[in-house]
């Protein structure tokens, strides 16, 4: 078919006025996208700021409901949350505690906000006293055997009333066996979004002081993804939805929109995308220094996040996002 050209052909024409702009735009960012990532601890009246996540804090019980009571008005439907032992342990044992801070925090929301979609980490580092993602033998993250316990995290989840078990631990193999244990434990119905291209990212340093889960030795290569390889996540990714993963995940998303990308194209499943504490650092500085508009800056990458392909955008900036949305 033949494309008309200047000058029967003004692109301009649609241009001119906000109202034409928005009329003729392809794609549109909701509160409804978002969910939110928070970090919740033992304690009382803890609301204590992360230095180089500004604007998110480690919150107690009670301050966390106040939280979700803000978000369910922002129109936010889900929370990720991450928790903070109270001490820590080879073998992460708070993981799976069913007293543990965010088994707690799922009965705590489910009381009060029945609605919140509550999505709930499952991994190791933010629990073991070395700070890797799994159990350490020799110096070596043993995968087989990190198994077994990500499966009883996942279920004690799943009892405190989870919505949605997110493994990020990049452990293969995980994905089927929390499938198999949930199953088996009467939670057929529990959906997994799985972390299935979890880069071995250098965005992730802020998340790592607000988790408490820099590794004691070594780094996390040997299980999470080279960043050069996107061949390599369709795999994973496929991988992850035969094992039964509901939701797929990327991880980080700015660095990776091409990933995105070519998920959305190669598969059918819903997708996420993580705006990882690294991006949301980056822009928080520069717009407190003046360098760059934040609010621009921040509705132009989430922007770009949903333009790539993803369903669900995961981002430490969904609170003031659906601000600036219902603005509008």
């Amino acid at each position: 078919m033949a494309i008309a050209s200047f000058p029967l052909a003004r692109m301009r024409r649609l241009r001119g006025r906000e109202a034409l702009r928005g009329l003729v735009r392809e794609t549109r960012l909701s509160p409804q996208d978002f969910i939110y990532p928070l970090f919740v601890v033992h304690g009382r009246d803890v609301r204590q700021e992360i230095p180089s996540m500004p604007e998110c804090y480690h919150l107690s019980l009670d301050q966390l409901l106040a939280e979700v009571e803000e978000l369910t008005r922002l129109g936010i439907p889900g929370v990720l949350l991450f928790g903070i032992p109270a001490k820590k342990d080879p073998y992460g044992e708070e993981a799976y505690d069913p007293q543990g801070i965010v088994q707690e925090a799922v009965r705590a929301i489910r009381g009060t906000a029945p609605e919140m979609i509550v999505v709930t980490d499952v991994c190791m580092c933010e629990y073991t006293s070395h700070g890797h993602c799994g159990v350490v033998e020799n110096g070596h993250v043993e995968n087989d055997k990190t198994l077994a316990l990500l499966a009883r995290t996942a279920i004690s989840h799943a009892e405190a009333g989870a919505d949605i078990i997110a493994p990020s631990d990049m452990m293969d193999g995980r994905v089927g066996a929390i499938r198999k244990a949930l199953d088996q434990g009467g939670f057929q119905q529990v959906p997994i979004m799985a972390y299935a291209a979890k880069y071995a990212s250098s965005f992730y340093g802020p998340f790592r002081e607000a988790a408490e889960s820099t590794p004691q030795f070594g780094d996390r290569r040997g299980y999470q993804m080279d960043p050069a390889n996107v061949r390599e996540a369709l795999r994973e990714m496929e991988m992850d939805i035969q094992e039964g993963a509901d939701i797929i995940m990327v991880k980080p998303a700015l660095a990776y929109l091409d990933v995105i990308a070519r998920a959305r194209q190669s598969f059918q499943h819903p997708l996420a995308a993580y705006n990882v504490s690294g991006e949301y650092a980056m822009v928080k500085a520069a717009g407190r220094n003046g360098w760059l508009n934040e609010e621009q800056v921040t509705m132009e990458i989430l922007t770009a996040i949903k333009r790539a392909g993803a369903d669900i955008i995961i981002s430490y900036h969904a609170k003031e996002a659906a601000r600036w949305l219902g603005r509008g």
